[in-house]
């Protein structure tokens, strides 16, 4: 197999639905101090630097590519905890985080995907 079929082959197989990962970093942080406010504007401009988006106030997602790198994220986040306040992780699957259900009020819209993996055929 020559090495071009050798890394197409890697690519599809360990890049797919199911060991594609989303982080998901939920928060509840005190704002009533001006040291507070602080670490708060602190950790999310963390986050926003190591890549997560803001999915909702107070929680931020990011995909990686697979357990082990998502591994590498919850890590980073751990080394940024502010000293007060909650903060939780969730990890799951590309195919178990795209059928969460949005809504919008009463009306459902159609949101924007923020990922779209890439397809060969």
């Amino acid at each position: 197999m020559c090495d071009v079929k050798k890394i197409l082959f890697w690519f599809v197989t360990m890049i797919n639905g199911y060991r594609c990962m989303w982080v998901l970093v939920m928060f509840d942080l005190p704002t009533d101090t001006k040291q507070a406010r602080k670490d708060y504007a602190k950790f999310r401009k963390h986050l926003l630097e190591d890549g997560f988006t803001m999915t909702q106030y107070s929680v931020y997602s990011r995909f990686t590519a697979s357990r082990e790198d998502a591994e590498k994220h919850i890590n980073r986040v751990k080394k940024s905890l502010p000293p007060d306040g909650e903060v939780r992780i969730i990890c799951c699957t590309d195919k178990q985080f795209e059928k969460m259900y949005v809504f919008f009020g009463k009306i459902r819209k159609k949101e924007a995907s923020p990922w779209q993996q890439l397809r060969f055929f």
